[in-house]
This record gives structure tokens, C-alpha cells and sequence, in this order.
């Protein structure tokens, strides 16, 4: 199993990066990985979503439950059926000066050993670069290009 936890300060306030993160309707635009993504029920708490994400050859698709929690700035996701043993991760943001404190925790395994292998030697590349794209999307948002 694979598990990892960052917390990033960013310059953009809370409710932005909330917002940003909790659209997951639109990460198909801006997160490298995600082909397609489609949201197949809504709930008062969230959703539950089907995200198709490709690297190279690589094609898998897989439902999660998406549970909103505004209140707070809580971002808490669960795989529900894919090619996962375990799949969750969690957001938190936090108000911090100007801007906030984002800290995201991931816990996942495959099922099939040779795509937990793979995704093991590229995972902190791929962490980073999702990272980015968060913190790039936000900035086009409050710059008004997204």
C-alpha cells in the first residue's frame, strides 16, 4: 500500500482552493491524467463520480464517493468499485495569512501488481504535478481566465 500526505501553503484563500478542488466536474480541463470525468449521482453530502485516468498505455476507470463537507473545507473521497484494492484521499484547507494551507492525504493500492508497480516509481511525480495543477487552476481562476 501506498500512502502519502503534503501540506502546501498557497496564496489563494480557502474558499477558492475548496472550490477548485470540490469541481470535480471540470478536472478533465486542467489535471494531467484525467481523460474524462462524469458525475453519476448527487447527494445532499456530495456525489459519487466515475473518473477515466490514462498515462502512457495505461487506461483505467473507477467510481468514487465524493463527500463534501463546505463547513469545514473537507474533502474526503473513497473509491467505490475500479481497478483499486484501496483507493482514499482527503482535503483539508486551512486559512493561513493571505492566503491558506492546503494538506491532502492519499492511501491507495492496485489490485493488479504490475500497475501498483508502475504507479509506485512515477507517485511523486504524478503527486507533484496534480499539486501544480490545483494551485495553476486556482490562479486562473482569480485572474479571471478560467
Amino acid at each position: 500500500m501506498i500512502s502519502h500526505t503534503e501540506t502546501r501553503s498557497v496564496p489563494y484563500q480557502v474558499e477558492l482552493m475548496y472550490a477548485v478542488v470540490s469541481d470535480v466536474e471540470k478536472y478533465s480541463e486542467f489535471l494531467p491524467w484525467v481523460v474524462a470525468l462524469r458525475v453519476l449521482a448527487r447527494n445532499p453530502y456530495g456525489m459519487r463520480a466515475e473518473m477515466a485516468i490514462g498515462y502512457g498505455s495505461l487506461r483505467e476507470r473507477y467510481t468514487s464517493d465524493i463527500r463534501l463537507t463546505p463547513a469545514i473545507h473537507r474533502i474526503d473521497v473513497t473509491q467505490t468499485s475500479g481497478p483499486f484494492k484501496v483507493l482514499e484521499n482527503h482535503w483539508q484547507f486551512t486559512p493561513k495569512g493571505e492566503g491558506c494551507e492546503v494538506t491532502f492525504s492519499i492511501l491507495f493500492e492496485f489490485k493488479s501488481r504490475l500497475l501498483h508497480s508502475v504507479a509506485g516509481a512515477k507517485f511523486e511525480k504524478v503527486m507533484l504535478k496534480m499539486a501544480d495543477a490545483f494551485e495553476a487552476r486556482a490562479k486562473d481562476i482569480q485572474e479571471g481566465k478560467a
